[in-house]
């Protein structure tokens, strides 16, 4: 029996690692292996509480850094997170299994919200009207919230928390991050890298756990405002709680992202792009393509195509170079998924291609590609989120039937529609209810310029992240009317009077 002791991950709080009050610890998996590799801390109601207050006592100084030497700070973080860049792949890798090349694109996508929040004077800038009544001027301003927090998963443990820190962090906001006890260890490389970009000492915490972190955020008194992204059950839950305390909250849940695939789309590209879409990061993406909406004659050649290109994709661990999908997060997570498969098969579905079937030498956590047909809107592999490398099939007869069938559905996350046709494009993006729309695009996660977010169950908040939403959730607007009269004693056109003022 091997006496080694496994590393344990700590939290990061102002400034420097440390256990805290924890006792409890989760394991880290080699998704890979099914080995434990490592274990994180569990946070308790104290450890939130001394990152909460680390990240108040740093608010007073740093809210008050000029926008200037803030931008410079976040130049500074994301040109070190690009130097680092193939270093937290692989440890994203190590720790969630997708391949590095997968995990690589996170890191990237995530550094293009540090390059947005770069521009943070530009985007803070506010209005001025002059001479709105008789020497009156009016001008606006937004200002920072306080302690903002981020409570994140596994599938995305350096992308998701960047679309809030970097913007939270600009704007003048000191940061909580609650990541997933999944794969922590991404989240306290970037508190080294803030660090080293000159970030001062409790501006970015990291405190890791469960549910018991989790409350704490949600109940302290100090957090102003609260992120997340997950589970629709769970983004309703912090919701509820985060509001009811008075909190702002943006909670980003579930998706079930549906993609039309028209009869003139070009089938051969459109195949490509749904693999890629559906069984990338083995499924495990809130932005995945898990149903295939196919119109009429398009049905029988796409599926066709479909089973070819899944049963050549290459799955293998993630850290291996030739390897096109790795194993999934956890063991439950496999449970879960091959769970679906089973019941999806008793529910009548016809697995053209089933994933249980895979066998990769090593142990690990490894599904394959399952691709159903014959999927209906009753059989819960339709209507539930499996977060794994299950693709469905539903065979309708017309566009009109496609977008009635979207939106129906109580997600509402992303959609895509694969058309040679422009009035097709036109009316499926204009009658859509979803809030991301990929034309030929089957994941239409916007750039960092734009904000990202869905509509229905899939957003509790009426703020999207990042982009110019980012900027205004984490802030606050404030107008400030004057009037600088040249001699008091002197009557003037705005001397005080009962009635309601009005301009003169």
């Amino acid at each position: 029996m091997s006496t080694t002791a496994l590393k344990t991950v700590q939290h990061v709080i102002g400034g420097r690692e440390t256990a805290g009050r924890s006792t409890r610890t989760s394991p880290i998996w080699n998704p890979a292996t099914g080995e434990h590799q490592a274990q994180v801390l569990l946070a308790e109601a104290a450890d939130v509480d001394a990152a909460v207050v680390a990240a108040h006592e740093a608010f007073g100084a740093w809210g008050d850094v000029s926008v200037t030497r803030r931008s410079r700070v976040m130049f500074a973080f994301r040109n070190l997170v690009e130097k680092h860049a193939d270093e937290l792949a692989r440890l994203v890798s190590a720790e969630h299994g997708k391949v590095v090349a997968d995990a690589k694109g996170e890191v990237i996508r995530g550094m293009e919200v540090a390059e947005y929040a770069c521009g943070i004077p530009q985007l803070l800038k506010g209005e001025y009207s002059e001479q709105v009544s008789t020497d009156v001027d009016l001008f606006s301003f937004r200002q920072p919230l306080g302690v903002c927090a981020g409570i994140t998963p596994f599938n995305f443990p350096v992308m998701v928390p960047m679309w809030m820190h970097p913007m939270a962090i600009a704007t003048g906001n000191t940061f909580v991050l609650k990541p997933s006890e999944r794969d922590p260890s991404a989240s306290n490389f970037i508190a080294e890298l803030y660090h080293e970009a000159g970030l001062p000492d409790g501006v970015f915490n990291v405190v890791h756990g469960d549910r018991v972190a989790v409350d704490a955020l949600l109940d302290h008194p100090l957090v102003a405002a609260v992120s997340f992204v997950g589970s629709t059950p769970i983004a309703r839950y912090i919701h509820e709680r985060a509001t009811a305390s008075g909190k702002r909250v943006q909670a980003l849940g579930g998706a079930k992202n549906h993609a039309v695939v028209m009869p003139d789309a070009d089938l051969g590209f459109t195949a490509d792009h749904l693999i890629a879409a559906g069984y990338g990061s083995a499924g495990e993406r809130c932005m995945a393509i898990s149903v295939v909406v196919a119109v009429g004659d398009a049905a029988e050649p796409l599926i066709e195509r479909l089973k070819r290109k899944a049963l050549e994709i290459k799955v293998g661990p993630g850290l291996e170079p030739d390897s096109e999908m790795g194993p999934v997060v956890t063991p439950e997570a496999l449970a879960r998924i091959t769970g679906y498969i089973d019941r999806g098969v008793e529910a009548g579905a016809e697995a053209v291609v089933d994933g249980r079937e895979l066998e990769v030498d090593g142990g690990g956590f490894f599904v394959g590609p399952t691709l159903f047909d014959r999927v209906s809107t009753e059989m819960d592999i339709y209507t539930d989120e499996i977060f794994g490398p299950v693709l469905g099939i539903v065979r309708v007869g017309s566009l009109d039937e496609a977008i009635d069938l979207i939106n129906a559905n109580s997600f509402a996350n992303g959609t895509a529609i694969f058309t040679g046709s422009g009035h097709a494009a036109r009316e499926f993006q204009r009658r859509i209810e979803v809030g991301m729309v990929g034309i030929n695009v089957p994941i239409p996660v916007p750039m960092a310029f734009y904000s990202f977010g869905g509509w229905k169950s899939s957003l509790f908040g009426d703020v999207h992240m990042h982009g110019p939403e980012g900027v205004r959730f984490y802030t606050r607007g404030k107008v400030v009317t004057t009037r600088w009269p040249a001699d008091a004693r002197e009557p003037s056109p705005g001397d005080g009077h009962l009635h309601f003022p009005t301009a003169v």
